[in-house]
């Protein structure tokens, strides 16, 4: 009796000490930060602090994941941090990560063998991938500004000349350029929709939003938990670029009218950093605030334009979306 007596004393000692040793230690870091993404080519590419991740689903019916580090500029200096500046920053940042994302899908989804160790690629073929990254770059931007800045442009200009109330107001001018904006890039994105491939990319752009809620949502990064999530997100992509077209309609209503067609563009064209980095703040603003009233009329038009962008995915995308995820969540550990 007296053995057993020492025994659970013992025992009970042992588990109080564990217990104070608990209560006494440094509490474990939780991971919590804030992800980001998009959609490629038969996948979806995750950005976390430190890492890039993008998971793409083979014809064999695999997933191939690419993950690497990288760490944003405003990490490495203080000064891209500052506000306005930092939205400039990103913005670059995010068309260089996304473009290598989708050279990165667009070669895996067609089964086309790459090198995975860069180290061991050529001279040349590093020379020729860069190339690449950079006329892409450049075409999209080309593509980009010829579309939606220099054609509403155009069809404004050109509508002034026949009605003089639009060279009256030059608030009316820049109200009518807006529009002519959104109504080209709807009509661009509902073109697109109905390519069979593009839908398959706005199902993905589904899972990205899906998994990111349920992620945020601390639920399981399971299919079944990313089921019930919304696929309309306040941070997306195509929000920012609503807000851009809006801002810009204020920004430009106090920019002097140019006396021609080629110098109203070119002003317009240098203004694009300012904007882009208001539109930044703006929707940083809105995502931090996002279950206020005000916060939710700001964000409205961008979550009712995701109609567009975005598709219900299914289990085998969400799949894909949930594996980017989660090997972005495991290298943050």
């Amino acid at each position: 009796m007296h053995k057993l007596t020492t025994k659970n004393m013992k025992t009970n000692y042992l588990i109080l000490n564990w217990a104070l040793e608990l209560v006494n230690a440094e509490p474990k870091p939780k991971i919590d930060f804030a992800v980001g993404g998009q959609a490629v080519i038969e996948g979806v590419m995750m950005r976390s602090p430190n890492h890039v991740t993008i998971a793409v689903r083979k014809q064999d019916k695999s997933i191939k994941v690419n993950r690497r580090k990288y760490k944003a500029l405003s990490a490495h200096h203080k000064i891209f941090n500052i506000p306005i500046l930092r939205g400039v920053i990103n913005l670059f940042e995010m068309m260089v990560i996304g473009t290598k994302a989708l050279n990165w899908s667009a070669s895996e989804s067609i089964d086309e063998e790459m090198p995975e160790n860069n180290g061991e690629k050529g001279v040349g073929m590093k020379i020729f991938e860069a190339f690449m990254m950079i006329l892409s770059l450049v075409l999209a931007l080309a593509i980009s500004l010829a579309l939606f800045k220099a054609l509403p442009l155009a069809l404004t200009t050109l509508l002034e000349k026949r009605i003089g109330l639009i060279e009256d107001y030059w608030i009316l001018f820049n109200l009518i350029d807006g529009a002519l904006k959104m109504i080209i890039f709807i009509g661009y994105i509902y073109i697109l929709s109905l390519f069979p491939s593009f839908r398959r990319v706005f199902e993905y752009h589904g899972a990205e939003h899906k998994s990111i809620f349920t992620y945020e949502e601390k639920l399981p990064l399971k299919v079944e938990n990313a089921r019930k999530q919304s696929r309309f997100h306040p941070r997306c992509g195509t929000s920012f670029i609503l807000i851009v077209f809006t801002i810009s309609i204020l920004i430009y209503t106090f920019v002097p009218k140019q006396d021609d067609f080629t110098a109203n563009l070119i002003m317009r064209i240098s203004f694009l950093p300012l904007i882009a980095g208001i539109s930044y703040e703006y929707l940083k603003i809105s995502a931090k605030y996002a279950n206020r009233r005000f916060a939710k009329a700001l964000v409205a038009p961008g979550l009712w334009f995701q109609r567009l962008t975005t598709k219900d995915p299914n289990d085998d995308q969400l799949e894909v979306g949930l594996r980017s995820l989660q090997e972005a969540v495991d290298q943050e550990k």
